[in-house]
């Protein structure tokens, strides 16, 4: 806090620069901010989507309330850094206020908006009164996703499911908290009261509905 922070490099990529052969999907979860990337500076309104591809050297996040949050892989190729504001992306409007599932689903970083590699990437708010983030569960066998959990008010939890369909598992996860669903695992989640995620995946593809559902009565 108080100061700029450079995004660095780790030993566990074996890169010179953190994208170096690799590519980055930001999603700003807190107050303005703003990203330079080699000089250009992006300025993040709350619920942004910055993308940044790879070969830039120098990022660097600053601002007193913002809360940027970072889902990268790896890339054969650059793609040009591109900023967008919430609502400008691909809007869905999914699901039934009867169902409790009612959600408007912002597509970011996908096959036909901004270009990547890999990446796959969103936000999701909830309508008032609903809580299912999705339902039926499914899975995505060619990729992996990752949830982080926002506007999550501080007296409410989400419940997350995953694991096998006929071997479920849960979670209970607060704001600003992320789950790491693989290939095999499906996912879903209900909360106490409505809230946003930001969903992003990786792998073979990057069809969004490519995705098997795992319905209610099957899951044990």
């Amino acid at each position: 806090a108080g100061r700029d922070l450079p995004l660095t490099g780790y030993p566990e990529i074996r890169s010179e620069y953190f994208l170096e052969h690799r590519e980055v999907g930001i999603v700003n979860v807190g107050g303005p901010g703003t990203v330079t990337a080699d000089g250009e500076v992006f300025e993040l309104v709350t619920g942004a989507c910055l993308y940044l591809g790879r070969g830039i050297r120098e990022v660097v996040f600053a601002g007193d309330d913002a809360q940027f949050y970072l889902f990268s892989a790896p890339a054969h190729t650059a793609y040009p850094a591109a900023l967008v504001s919430p609502g400008e992306g691909t809007v869905r409007e999914l699901g039934d206020q009867l169902t409790s599932n009612r959600r408007t689903l912002n597509q970011y970083i996908h096959e036909n908006g901004v270009k990547s590699c890999q990446i796959v990437m969103g936000v999701t708010q909830l309508h008032p009164g609903s809580m299912w983030n999705t339902m039926p569960a499914h899975t995505h066998d060619r990729r992996t996703e990752c949830y982080l959990y926002f506007d999550v008010p501080e007296d409410a939890r989400v419940v997350h499911l995953m694991g096998e369909r006929d071997e479920t598992r849960h979670l209970i996860v607060g704001d600003r908290q992320a789950v790491i669903s693989p290939s095999w695992s499906l996912h879903s989640g209900v909360g106490t009261a409505a809230y946003s995620f930001v969903w992003a995946m990786a792998g073979e593809n990057q069809a969004f509905d490519d995705m098997d559902a795992a319905p209610i009565t099957d899951l044990r």
